[in-house]
């Protein structure tokens, strides 16, 4: 049912109420001759103005009064209290409202939900980190145990358990250090400082520092073509550097034996498209679009297995978004997977 305006409903019943008046004026007193008649139509028009104004003055009050209240808490609290008045006498104050409950109960819906997707991603994160300190802290305990009971003295094991807990120590020194970066650039603490910088020389220094971990599992670290000019980016050199040996060392935890990981620049007018390619196992097709979530895996035993966090490409994605830049990445079984990002163009020196 259409709710009505106060001016409609005074109009109403101050209609009801002049022609009530004037029915029972003619009952009383009907007119003999048109001069007679005249009187009455002025009294009747009298008495309709005079209860349009009370009545509409009244319904309108009334109706403020119990609306005020609940539309300016809904919509427009911030404005001054004379501004409402006049915003809610230009409208159909009972249409208008209904219409702004409805609106805030379906934003109010949509937060409701929002924060139970939040509280579930909290809860599943809490679990992955609980999850990913716990097996190297086992380890450390299972190795300081077989030390304790004996193994100190014997020289072909004490070395042997002291370096696998050193290694245990590192996994967990490097998810810390992960989650720290995360917790920076989503907290939004984290300011970057852009300089102009040559990104080849960048890819070869982080080339330089993955060589051991390439020849490990026999992977050519190598550029698509031979780029003997310079190429210029402006960025944070730092977080760029973290962003490329992410990639890489993604690239090479997962790139097939005697592979290959191939790196190739695409000059965007604005700004420059790097591109990582290697000819690895491949992620499946509805895993791709998850792959920047943190601690997401395709594969869980297979990754915990090579070595990763789980987090490196979730800072990946937020090193890139903390640039205003994109990245987005192609994967085919079997075939490998691409990674693409753009930086903005840099001033040649």
């Amino acid at each position: 049912m259409r709710s009505s305006s106060p001016k409609q409903m005074a109009i109403l019943i101050s209609l009801i109420a002049a022609v009530v008046s004037a029915l029972t004026q003619m009952v009383l007193h009907f007119p003999r001759t048109v001069l007679e008649f005249l009187p009455l139509v002025f009294s009747v028009l009298l008495i309709f103005i005079s209860n349009y104004i009370i009545v509409y003055y009244l319904l309108n009050n009334f109706i403020f009064e119990k609306i005020n209240p609940i539309y300016k808490t809904i919509h427009n609290y911030n404005i001054p209290e004379k501004d409402l008045r006049r915003d809610l006498e230009e409208k159909d104050v009972l249409k208008e409202v209904n219409e702004e409950v409805k609106s805030w109960a379906d934003n109010k819906v949509k937060e409701i939900a929002q924060l139970k997707q939040l509280a579930k991603y909290r809860k599943e994160f809490l679990g992955n980190v609980s999850h990913e300190l716990k097996t190297p802290i086992f380890n450390i305990q299972g190795y300081v145990l077989t030390l304790l009971d004996g193994g100190m003295d014997d020289n072909k094991i004490n070395k042997k358990y002291l370096q696998k807990t050193e290694k245990s120590i590192n996994r967990m020194i490097s998810i810390v250090e992960d989650l720290e970066a995360i917790s920076r650039l989503e907290s939004g603490v984290l300011k970057l400082h852009y300089s102009n910088f040559n990104i080849v020389e960048l890819f070869e220094e982080v080339f330089d520092s993955q060589e051991l971990r390439a020849k490990d599992k026999g992977i050519e670290l190598r550029f698509k073509l031979n780029y003997e000019k310079s190429i210029f980016v402006n960025a944070d050199r730092e977080q760029i550097d973290q962003l490329i040996t992410n990639l890489l060392v993604n690239s090479i935890n997962y790139g097939r034996d005697y592979g290959y990981t191939e790196v190739s620049f695409l000059d965007m007018d604005e700004n420059i498209l790097v591109e990582i390619t290697d000819n690895g196992i491949g992620i499946p097709e509805e895993d791709v679009p998850r792959i920047f979530e943190r601690f997401y895996r395709v594969d869980k035993s297979r990754s915990r297995n090579a070595g990763g966090t789980g987090l490196g490409l979730a800072i990946v994605k937020h090193i890139v978004e903390a640039h205003n830049q994109t990245i987005n990445a192609r994967s085919t079984i079997e075939n490998g997977t691409s990674f693409a990002f753009t930086l903005k163009k840099g001033i040649k020196k």
